[in-house]
């Protein structure tokens, strides 16, 4: 087992890159953004990103964080009781006790098979708790791919369906149809998450007010663009911002 500890400034890139072992990343407070080619994972500091080995993956650090990383031997993982839920990467909704096991992990002069245990249990929880809501699956269909990646460019953008369908050379009813088979997401669904993930960052960068955020994302009020936050994250804009350590 390898465990290691680092403080990354916002603004931190790690660009793509593969681990012979799995890897678990936890960030006790922060937030950060993980990238493999399925797409994009939220990261804040209530959530941990399980990557199995040899997945490439990026991370950007949206927020100053204080980073904890597991990484786990192929062949050790392969003996656990739970290696068939963990062969894919996923987020996590990290609760008390997995919470705990990692930090525990990082006490000094632990015992090797005290570190065994915690890690054998962390994976025990990380089976139970995936959490999809931050994830931002990308369709590989090249016409609705284009359009994820025009969103994702501009998500405050209001333009229509039919635009990006035409501008793509696609039907709006072939992108309709597009989204929900490959990621899972209806359209509408997709693009929203898309502005909470911009929504996100935004929160983790420059100081700006959550008033100023939810009118550039284009939402109609703050009411409106905190109750679509509160369903994809889990918490209000507030509580991010308080549990990252900032002051909108």
């Amino acid at each position: 087992m390898i465990i290691g500890a680092t403080s990354y400034p916002r603004g931190t890139h790690l660009g793509l890159h593969v681990h012979r072992e799995a890897q678990l990343l936890f960030a006790s407070s922060g937030i950060m953004q993980v990238t493999t080619p399925k797409g994009r994972w939220l990261v804040p500091s209530a959530r941990a990103v399980w990557l199995p080995p040899g997945i490439e993956h990026a991370v950007d650090v949206l927020a100053d964080i204080e980073m904890r990383a597991l990484l786990v031997p192929a062949d050790w993982l392969a003996k656990h009781p739970e290696a068939p839920r963990l062969a894919h990467e996923f987020v996590v909704a990290v609760g008390p006790l997995l919470r705990e096991a990692i930090l525990a992990a990082f006490k000094q002069d632990s015992h090797p098979k005290r570190l065994d245990l915690l890690i054998e249990l962390a994976l025990f929880e990380l089976a139970e708790d995936e959490d999809a809501a931050t994830f931002m699956p990308l369709p590989t269909d090249p016409r609705a791919r284009r359009v994820a990646d025009m969103i994702l460019a501009d998500p405050a953008s209001n333009l229509e369906l039919e635009i990006f369908a035409h501008t793509v050379g696609a039907s709006a009813r072939t992108i309709t149809r597009l989204f929900p088979a490959e990621t899972n997401l209806t359209f509408k669904e997709w693009r929203q998450r898309a502005r909470i993930m911009a929504a996100v960052e935004a929160l983790g960068s420059e100081p700006t007010s959550i008033k100023q955020i939810a009118a550039q994302l284009g939402f109609s009020s703050v009411a409106a663009f905190g109750h679509a936050f509160r369903q994809i994250m889990g918490m209000t804009p507030g509580e991010m911002v308080r549990r990252s350590g900032g002051k909108n």
